[in-house]
């Protein structure tokens, strides 16, 4: 084994007869060899120790975790994170109404939004909403059902909004024409 002071004198001596190509290369020469002596095998970086049985040295053909993943399998994965729970469950509840209750409700009454575990859903009319009330207990079973118990703890169910007899910057208080609509 080389000593690195004395390979560091033998080139500052030989640094004048060197050209600049030469020179640049006899440096480089000279610093893989300190590297070289200065490296034991405990200082090694360990690539297939216990922890890392699993990897491989080299890429091959077969799959890897490096290799671009589905889009479906990154979704998925993202949901199941902490939080995402109850917006997919909501999701899930507005894009499959018709699933869950099925065709004939979901022809006459529609979801408007969910907040706090609170569905509110609009009927087409009046009647439509008082049945909706009386299978209220089942609709909530069929959606914990679909998606989860607690992303849809009460119905809120409306029939359809009256229209408002109040026009223009004058108008007479009272409950204006009684009529029932829907």
């Amino acid at each position: 084994m080389t000593d690195p002071e004395s390979s560091e004198t033998e080139s500052a001596q030989g640094a004048g007869e060197l050209s600049g190509y030469e020179l640049a290369k006899k440096a480089l020469e000279d610093a893989r060899a300190k590297s070289r002596s200065r490296r034991t095998p405990a200082s090694r970086p360990v690539i297939d120790g216990p922890r890392n049985k699993s990897r491989r040295r080299w890429s091959g053909s077969g799959p890897d975790h490096r290799d671009p993943q589905l889009l479906g399998n990154l979704v998925g994965r993202l949901a199941q994170a902490p939080g995402w729970q109850s917006r997919m469950g909501a999701a899930t509840v507005m894009s499959s109404w018709d699933g869950i209750v099925g065709e004939d409700i979901c022809a006459h009454a529609q979801p408007t939004r969910l907040e706090d575990g609170i569905l509110y859903v609009s009927a087409e009319s009046t009647a439509w909403a008082t049945q909706l009330r009386y299978v209220q207990s089942q609709i909530l079973a069929r959606i914990a059902a679909r998606v989860g118990n607690g992303v849809v703890t009460q119905l809120k169910i409306t029939g359809p909004q009256a229209p408002s007899w109040r026009k223009g910057p004058r108008h007479v208080p009272g409950r204006g024409p009684r009529d029932t609509y829907g």
